[in-house]
């Protein structure tokens, strides 16, 4: 059976050098008799997996020696918990709130202490990024949280926001590796892989090493503290080696195709190629104001719920996979990361001219 053009936002599309490389070391690990996922994680041979990852991504995003990378389990959802619990020294924290996890990340903080709702763009269905050149930061605050790309409904921040002088905070799951970011312009990134750089179970985290420290709220599990984390070389209990192994492989494949800034070039070329249809379609109509889209997740509608389903249903029998919006937004929405192949672009497109020809 030939491979589908899977445009899933998670788990998502993986590079087809990375699948078959796994593939062919599946039994035998580079002459070690074993499998990835039967070796000890405490054997020289993972310890060699898990230290050229960190090596690779460092070097990929140009990681500055104070920044601590971490291979954490319980995905980006657990860091909801985790950002406050290390890092709310005042019990106060301000997010801005730009779709689902953003919100979802808000409601978690405020067990911890107060979370004040800086700006929002719910009024207009998460369709932009608001404007952040002039938040009423508190003067109080531990931290500043933003969701950096919003999975569920296709928008990117534009820039980063001013914090004035506070803590950036920021989940990057599903635009990890897609560009260049500028990594100390933030005290805490972290993003689940799933989305653009492995299998489920597995987030990194990039910490500035002076925010990894023993004093957190009381009552953190020993699981949840960086520190712990830290100290151990994200090695404290048996990490997803699997997913770590995945992930390098990745760092490498993402290397191998120039860099970070490169994918940026390839994703403006795939998303320009979905938005410029979108924009002079007669069906199709794009969810996003144009300053606030996604490169790597692209909602659209027909504005007919009933046809939405018609064409979500020919798009997967022509084997244009996983193409149906989040349940709580409906439509149609196309992920398209780094692995996503620019003809995987094109041809949903033609797909889509001939379904409005026939429309």
């Amino acid at each position: 059976m030939s491979r589908v053009y899977n445009f899933s936002a998670g788990p998502a599309v993986l590079p087809e050098e990375v699948l078959r490389e796994a593939a062919d070391e599946m039994l035998d690990y580079r002459g070690c008799g074993m499998s990835v996922m039967e070796m000890s994680h405490r054997s020289k041979d993972f310890e060699d997996i898990l230290h050229d990852a960190e090596d690779t991504l460092r070097r990929l995003m140009s990681i500055p020696e104070n920044y601590k990378v971490l291979f954490l389990q319980g995905g980006a959802s657990q860091q909801f918990a985790a950002v406050p619990m290390n890092l709310m020294k005042n019990r106060v924290a301000d997010y801005i709130i730009t779709g689902q996890w953003a919100k979802k990340a808000a409601q978690e903080a405020e067990l911890f202490g107060r979370v004040n709702r800086i700006a929002s763009s719910a009024d207009r269905t998460f369709s932009y990024i608001p404007d952040c050149s002039d938040l009423p930061v508190s003067a109080d605050a531990d931290y500043v949280y933003i969701c950096q790309n919003n999975t569920i409904y296709g928008t990117r921040f534009p820039k980063l926001p001013d914090t004035k002088g506070k803590l950036l905070v920021a989940d990057v799951s599903s635009m990890f590796l897609s560009e260049p970011i500028d990594v100390e312009k933030y005290g805490v990134i972290y993003a689940g892989v799933q989305k653009n750089a492995g299998p489920a179970g597995l987030v990194v985290a990039i910490i500035r090493e002076d925010l990894i420290s023993d004093e957190v709220l009381p009552g953190t599990p020993t699981m949840l503290k960086w520190k712990t984390q830290a100290d151990a070389d994200s090695l404290y209990n048996t990490p997803n080696c699997y997913a770590i192994y995945i992930c390098g492989k990745v760092f490498h494949w993402v290397e191998s195709m120039g860099g970070l800034l490169a994918m940026k070039e390839k994703n403006e070329k795939k998303a320009g190629l979905l938005y410029d249809f979108l924009d002079g379609s007669s069906l199709f109509k794009g969810t996003v104001e144009k300053g606030s889209r996604s490169l790597m997740n692209v909602p659209f509608v027909t504005g007919d719920e009933a046809l939405d389903k018609e064409f979500i249903a020919a798009a997967d029998k022509a084997g244009f996979k996983n193409l149906k919006g989040h349940r709580t937004v409906g439509g149609m929405r196309a992920s398209i990361y780094n692995a996503m192949p620019l003809e995987g672009v094109e041809k949903l497109v033609a797909f889509m001219k001939d379904f409005e020809a026939a429309h």
